[in-house]
């Protein structure tokens, strides 16, 4: 019974390089799977809170033209990734075009709506 098992593992080995599975290109891919979960936790660590003054309205992109995803409440707490030049904005009197991209990676709020400086304190550039 071994012989036959040692027959098929060789077989299935031998095919396997044949096609260009071998077992060392997958182990050469492995060092960077286990670096992955590091880069991840670098971008979480770069994130910023950001917190609104007002009710804030948060966009699909970086314009009041885009659609409205949710609208939330003084001093919600988001996670924000970066900063950016869209529509420029007057409200509150306040004015500028900078907009706040959130920890979602797909919504946006107006800077103007956040505490802190035009960007809520977000250091990043997009």
């Amino acid at each position: 019974m071994r012989t036959r098992t040692k027959i098929i593992t060789t077989a299935a080995a031998g095919m396997l390089a044949a096609a260009g599975m071998v077992a060392p290109a997958a182990a050469a891919t492995a060092p960077a799977e286990r670096q992955a979960p590091v880069a991840t936790s670098d971008v979480i660590a770069a994130n910023t809170w950001v917190y609104t003054w007002t009710k804030a309205n948060v966009r699909g992109c970086a314009s009041n033209q885009c659609s409205l995803k949710y609208t939330v409440e003084a001093n919600y707490r988001f996670s924000a990734i970066c900063w950016d030049n869209g529509q420029h904005v007057t409200a509150y009197g306040i004015s500028h075009n900078k907009w706040v991209k959130l920890g979602s990676g797909t919504n946006w709020v107006w800077g103007g709506l956040l505490k802190g400086n035009q960007t809520g304190n977000v250091p990043n550039k997009c």
